[in-house]
């Protein structure tokens, strides 16, 4: 069983310290007693992935660090600090999150508009986050579909919350409504910014193959009641490209994660 340990003792940007999730007043629990902790790695950042069952509630923990849903019981800190209307990070849906009545700059910039930046200001930095991720041209489009792709919608989500908070990043299956071609793109896009702003990205997949391939770590979730029960370190090169899935060490541990998914589900 994953333990977790230490926290006084360890610099972390993320935490989270005796959670449990109930919807019917303790009679049954979601998620209980889970710790997790994401240790802060300066001018390096980390990318960390956690995989299980669908239910098992990794959704769930993202929406906790963003902000968006408490713990029945449980604290959640990011910087030491507890989580906040002040103190919480962006988040990235599989659906698409965009305002549809507002272009890609206004989109891309609201974060900075709600803090009360001068709009020149603001749409300057926009600008800059959207040319990062390879949007410039289409900045005065409305972020609908059609009128951009599911890849270039998803592309405006990345670039609002790296503006928003360039710090962290929550993804919640952000690629998996996709097709193959701009799933890989956009996988080589966000390994590319985590590289550039050295984030802290925690990351939520069903795919073991896209996890091995973007993250550093891998946790594994069991499911009724939910906890961490699994680590495992990605010891592939920092730096990485498509050519890192010939490599047999890819190969192994994408088997290695999926033999420990079947055991964690049949556990």
């Amino acid at each position: 069983m994953l333990e977790f340990k230490d926290y006084e003792n360890r610099n972390n940007i993320i935490k989270l310290e005796g959670i449990s999730q109930s919807y019917d007043g303790g009679q049954n629990w979601i998620i209980q007693d889970l710790d997790f902790l994401v240790e802060d790695k300066p001018d390096q950042g980390q990318f960390v992935a956690i995989l299980g069952m669908s239910g098992c509630g990794k959704s769930t923990l993202l929406r906790y660090i963003a902000g968006l849903q408490e713990p029945t019981k449980g604290k959640v800190y990011i910087k030491g600090k507890e989580v906040s209307r002040d103190q919480r990070a962006s988040m990235v849906f599989q659906q698409y999150s965009s305002l549809p009545w507002m272009t890609v700059l206004d989109n891309v910039a609201l974060a900075l508009r709600y803090k009360g930046v001068a709009k020149a200001e603001r749409n300057a930095q926009a600008m800059e986050m959207i040319e990062l991720v390879g949007l410039a041209g289409h900045e005065n489009k409305y972020a609908q579909y059609p009128t951009l792709s599911g890849g270039q919608l998803q592309r405006v989500a990345i670039a609002r919350s790296l503006l928003a908070n360039p710090e962290i990043l929550l993804m919640d299956e952000p690629f998996g409504a996709l097709d193959i071609k701009t799933r890989i793109k956009m996988q080589d896009l966000l390994a590319d910014i985590w590289r550039k702003f050295q984030s802290t990205i925690i990351f939520v997949t069903h795919d073991i193959s896209e996890a091995v391939y973007l993250a550093e770590d891998i946790y594994i979730m069991k499911y009724a009641p939910s906890k961490f029960v699994e680590h495992i370190k990605v010891d592939l090169p920092v730096e990485r490209n498509r050519l890192v899935k010939r490599d047999p060490r890819y190969t192994q541990l994408v088997h290695q994660v999926e033999d420990t998914m079947v055991a964690v589900s049949e556990g």
